[in-house]
Formats: structure tokens, C-alpha cells, sequence
């Protein structure tokens, strides 16, 4: 299982730039240059940030289910 951890706060200056809390930078293995993707749910006020090879290996995932998926469905219908 995953653990969920508070690292505490990150203020939005005036640039609308954040800086993330070093202890969180260091055990999410974040160092200066990692592309990180914003997402949110509007209106909710949440918002995470996800490593770009986290989401392409998301991506690759879901692409495999897909055609997992497709394979399976296929096969039933024959």
C-alpha cells in the first residue's frame, strides 16, 4: 500500500510559482530539471502534480489495458 504523507505548505508567489517543501522534493526523488504535470479538480480547489515518467508510465499502462482489453473482447466474439 502507498503512504500518504502531508509535507506541509507551499505558497503561490507572485510569478504564480510554488516552491516544494524539501523534504518532499527528496523522498519523491524531485530534483531541479523533473517536468512535472498539474493536475486538478476544478472548482474543488485540489491540485497534485505528477513526474512526467510517472505519467508516461501511467500512459503505457492504460495502452496495455486498452489492448488487453481489445484482445479479450475479440476472442469472446469468435
Amino acid at each position: 500500500m502507498h503512504n500518504k504523507k502531508l509535507y506541509g505548505t507551499a505558497t503561490v508567489g507572485t510569478k504564480g510559482q510554488i516552491v516544494i517543501p524539501a523534504d518532499a522534493r527528496e523522498e519523491l526523488s524531485i530534483t531541479a530539471g523533473d517536468r512535472l504535470y498539474v493536475v486538478g479538480t476544478q472548482g474543488k480547489g485540489v491540485i497534485g502534480l505528477i513526474k512526467e515518467e510517472m505519467l508516461e508510465e501511467f500512459i503505457e499502462q492504460m495502452n496495455l489495458q486498452v489492448e488487453n482489453f481489445k484482445a479479450f473482447k475479440n476472442k469472446k466474439e469468435k
